[in-house]
């Protein structure tokens, strides 16, 4: 869990690289055939502080995120999914159909390169992206430095796309007003409930790709059933932003968002 790796730490981009080396001898006495748990129970308090540490500060943050949001009425969606699933591709045609109505940014998260940001740079909005090199998500302070610049600008509506991964970022609270949680045809129905953490967390869903059904046994009902499992009340949005389908419906509720 990246709880416990430090990557979430403000200015600290390369800390999964652990500093800290067992340079003491081990001796135990036991049959050279036996197998125990090898476990120091120092270290595991050790970690579940850094662990708690880490998330309150992260938590800190978030919250002074949420009211200088709310101060200024930015809306934030916090947009989490699997690598994949269309998230780039969907604020592209989303941006497009915005422009002119709803003044929008976009800090979009990836471990490496610039080029889902170079691909919404011509789409009307506030674009920045963030290179998080080994850390498998965006932490609240990253996105705090950020706010002056989109509220300069007038954003009314702010897309962070975090790094591509069902786990981390959902752990982090960025101060976004909710998450919203993506999930492709193409991964499986049974996603949300292998990973149900974000699901649980996440009050809308928006189940992507959905003009390749017909070539693909994805269940849908069982994807909708699932998600409604683990969050009762997820509202449920499923559309294809290849051929439009569904985008109707997500386009207006983005608009009652910042109304």
């Amino acid at each position: 869990m990246c709880t416990t790796c430090g990557c979430g730490k403000t200015g600290s981009k390369h800390l999964h690289a652990h500093e800290h080396v067992h340079d003491h001898p081990h001796s135990h006495a036991h049959d050279a055939d036996a197998v125990h748990p090898h476990v120091h129970p120092e270290a595991n308090l050790s970690i579940l502080k850094l662990e708690q540490n880490l998330l309150a500060d992260n938590d800190l943050h978030a919250d002074e995120n949420r009211r200088t949001a709310a101060k200024h009425g930015l809306t934030v969606l916090n947009l989490i999914s699997a690598p994949g699933s269309g998230k780039t591709y969907l604020l592209e045609r989303t941006l497009e159909r915005l422009n002119g109505k709803v003044s929008c940014a976009v800090i979009t998260g990836d471990l490496e390169t610039d080029r889902d940001a170079r691909r919404l740079a011509d789409k009307g909005a506030w674009v920045h992206q963030i290179q998080t090199h080994q850390a498998c998500h965006l932490s609240a302070d990253q996105v705090g430095a950020l706010l002056p610049a989109i509220i300069a600008h007038g954003a009314r509506l702010l897309f962070v796309e975090n790094v591509g991964n069902l786990v981390c970022p959902a752990a982090f609270d960025l101060g976004e007003h909710f998450k919203v949680a993506l999930l492709s045809v193409t991964e499986g129905e049974d996603k949300p409930l292998k990973y149900p953490g974000l699901f649980s967390l996440a009050p809308v869903a928006i189940l992507t790709k959905i003009d390749l059904l017909p070539h693909l046994a994805f269940d849908m009902q069982q994807a909708r059933d699932s998600m409604r499992r683990i969050h009762p009340g997820i509202f449920i949005f499923e559309l294809s932003a290849q051929t439009g389908e569904g985008m109707d419906a997500w386009i207006d509720y983005l608009a009652t968002l910042t109304a």
